[in-house]
């Protein structure tokens, strides 16, 4: 049953949002995002139209006016309360204003009050935003522009099928770095990329005309060498004083660390992994349209065997699921075993995706209420595929308890918010991932894993060396985590001036697994020519939310002055905090603005009409179940796998076909599964990796002889050629 009485007013006229343009400046790891949004008034009486805006969790929105009929309107930054009366006051004197303020709940929902269009008028409106882009998996840096109005909880918008969207959009970006640009993807269709320059280091990429912006457009972007780190220093502005945030030079260190090869080959076997799965019914969505059949919660399921398998023996684990209830597998995490294994993936293998709305909080706090485990650092992998309502409030649980664990977190589909997902991983030192369109998740959740797996770096400290007379101040929060290859931004606010030298240093130190390590990085002070404000912007941004949280959590306590503090920083810096807002007065026509105000809400594209309400019984009927998951199933929890009939049919062959060339050895069906897996797929390699390790492990503990007797015959019979050292053997 489709509703769109939400698109029309009660005279069913439509909705005033016409159009929405789109620019995109990429600066190596950061962006400036430019929107323009042109509403009309179609109706006789003057209107108010609502609009909600999700951005990325991270944003800072840095600009905002109004264009009505010749009339430019700039929105100033003030103290929130001041800009709603301010707003309020203008719209009781028939004036026309505009208001644009951060949701309460959640840092990624702006809503936009449009006051007092009159009957026919058009107004334009121009929102800017400043971002940092997500490393991915593959090393591509992440852009994603939210289908404007994502339904969010805290917010009431009625929501139309795609078909019927009723604005156009158009998507146009620009990218420079200091590494060549290698490819830009998307999982909409772009017209191909123009570069500007001989050494690719600049390129512009547009959306191919027609997209219907009822999903979301996603762009990555990949760089030649991009695990090398760099550092972009920023000019200050030239109207703010010197020894301000905006006054002074600005710095964006963006640190890879590469880790000795001797200490990333010993694989922890340690650890209380917790998996926390979303099982709200939204979950029954298709993964992406081109993959009606596959759901999230199936994905989710086969994500679910790749991690058990992969866990190591001597592990403790649990299995979390939610949705407005939750339930646990076991009372307690419980020790990694055949046993264990095999019965969490029986109830696994029954989930589905029927437990009502998305409440994590409860979980949550469940799992915190459980003493850790003695040398069994806590490892809590979350996936959800929507937002809540709460989302501070979650988010300041995960950073008291950061000190026990590290928290993993995982973005499932369109409607994932990416404040919560980006946030969890932050403040619980682990990393985030986002699944989308076409991607498949099991990928990048086996590299979490792996991160997960790894030995946490310790005592990151960073150091500067500056010119006498420089001194550098830090804005970020101190890097607690560090991952191999995963990239951590530091922001520091340089101030003075040196007579001699315009070179710096800033050297990173940590300890990993007892041994002491140190990256170096040298950089110029002088500043690249006209970059904007975007580094100034961020920088602002990550000291305005790190005061923010010092905020919360001393709240009713006698603090003085932080909420000062981040107002004066907000609009010294003309950057949005939780506690200010962009007001905007039309005062130069002194026409009033005749007619009682109509509100009217924006609809946004709903997902929610293609909800079957039936039981999801996909998992079962999966006639062609994948060929590796199938081997997978099979494994054992110590890593080997034993010949039976259900072997030789996972690999393609007849029970005879594996029993006659066994050689006498009880390693021969465990080589043959490794050889299948590099001879076959080793396109999943990623998928498969772990387990393939644990195996090998398997393999050595049992000095088995005849060892490249058994590879010589399973290449045989395979019809494959693997080298025994390929295989780790």
């Amino acid at each position: 049953r489709m509703n769109c009485c939400g698109l029309l007013t009660p005279e069913k006229e439509p909705v005033p949002l016409k159009s929405i343009e789109v620019e995109l400046e990429v600066r190596d790891h950061v962006a400036t995002v430019v929107s323009t949004l042109l509403y009309e008034n179609k109706e006789d009486k003057p209107i108010e139209a609502v609009f909600v805006l999700p951005l990325p969790g991270d944003a800072a929105v840095c600009h905002f006016s109004a264009v009505i009929g010749q009339t430019q309107i700039v929105a100033e930054v003030k103290d929130k309360q001041q800009a709603r009366e301010e707003y309020d006051d203008a719209l009781s004197s028939g004036q026309q204003a505009f208001l644009l303020e951060e949701s309460d709940q959640s840092p990624d929902i702006f809503s936009l009050s449009v006051g007092s269009l009159p009957p026919g008028e058009s107004a334009s409106i121009r929102l800017e935003y400043v971002t940092e882009l997500a490393v991915q998996a593959d090393d591509g840096l992440r852009f994603c522009l939210p289908a404007v109005l994502n339904p969010r909880p805290s917010v009431q918008v009625t929501s139309v099928p795609a078909s019927l969207v009723p604005y156009s959009l158009s998507f146009s970006a620009r990218v420079s770095s200091p590494h060549p640009i290698s490819k830009v993807e998307s999982s909409s269709s772009l017209d191909p990329l123009q570069y500007l320059n001989a050494e690719k280091t600049q390129a512009t990429v547009r959306l191919a005309a027609g997209h219907k912006f009822d999903r979301d457009v996603e762009l990555l972007i990949y760089y030649t060498d991009a695990h090398q780190p760099t550092a972009v220093v920023e000019a200050g502005q030239a109207s703010a004083k010197p020894g301000t945030v905006m006054g002074d030079l600005m710095m964006m260190l963006s640190l890879y660390p590469e880790f000795p090869q001797s200490v990333m080959s010993s694989v922890a076997s340690c650890g209380e992994f917790v998996f926390l799965m979303d099982r709200s019914g939204s979950m029954r969505c298709p993964t992406s349209s081109s993959k009606r059949e596959e759901t999230r919660i199936s994905s989710a399921r086969d994500t679910l065997l790749l991690l058990l398998k992969s866990l190591p023996m001597g592990c403790y684990f649990n299995i979390y699921s939610f949705g407005s209830s939750y339930e646990h597998m076991f009372p307690k995490s419980v020790e990694y075993s055949e046993k264990t294994m095999e019965e969490a993936l029986k109830k696994v293998e029954e989930m589905t995706a029927n437990l009502g709305e998305t409440e994590i909080l409860k979980p949550l706090e469940h799992i915190y209420s459980q003493p850790c485990i003695p040398n069994q650092p806590r490892q809590l992998f979350v996936f959800t595929d929507g937002e809540v309502g709460n989302t501070k409030e979650v988010i300041n649980l995960v950073k008291k308890n950061s000190g026990s664990h590290r928290c993993f977190s995982f973005g499932i589909g369109e409607g994932a918010s990416t404040a919560l997902i980006n946030d969890l991983a932050k403040e619980g030192g682990g990393h985030a991932q986002f699944i989308s369109g076409g991607d498949r998740m099991q990928p990048k959740v086996m590299q979490s894993l792996r991160f997960a797996l790894q030995p946490a770096v310790q005592d990151v400290s960073v150091t500067w060396d500056l010119p006498k007379g420089v001194s550098a101040t830090v804005l970020s929060p101190p890097i607690t985590a560090l991952f191999q290859g995963q990239r951590s931004l530091v922001y520091a606010q340089v101030s003075g001036q040196s007579s001699e030298a315009a070179e710096g240093c800033v050297t990173v130190k940590y300890s990993l697994a007892g041994h002491l390590s140190q990256n170096q990085l040298r950089f110029t002070l002088k500043p690249a020519e006209d970059t904007g404000l975007t580094v100034h912007r961020l920088g602002a941004r990550t000291l305005i939310r790190s005061l923010e949280m010092e905020e919360r959590e001393h709240r009713g306590q006698q603090v003085g002055g932080v909420k000062e503090k981040v107002v004066e920083l907000s609009v010294q810096s003309g950057v949005s905090s939780s506690f200010t807002a962009f007001i905007a007065v039309n005062k130069s026509d002194g026409k009033e603005i005749q007619g009682p105000l109509v509100r009217r809400n924006v609809p946004a594209p709903s997902d929610n009409y293609y909800k079957p309400a039936t039981v999801d019984r996909s998992y079962h009927h999966q006639d062609k179940i994948d060929a590796l998951l199938q081997l997978v199933s099979l494994q054992k929890a110590s890593g080997c796998w034993l010949l039976d009939a259900a072997l030789a049919a996972a690999l393609g062959k007849t029970s005879e076909e594996v029993e006659k060339p066994k050689p006498a050895s009880q390693v021969w069906a465990t080589i043959l599964a490794l050889i299948w897996l590099h001879g076959f797929k080793t396109d999943a390699k990623e998928e498969w990796e772990l387990l393939a390790m644990k195996a090998v492990s398997w393999i050595h503990a049992q000095n088995a002889p005849c060892v490249t007797e058994c590879v010589e015959a399973g290449n045989e019979v395979l019809g494959c050629s693997v080298e025994k050292d390929s295989l780790g053997l």
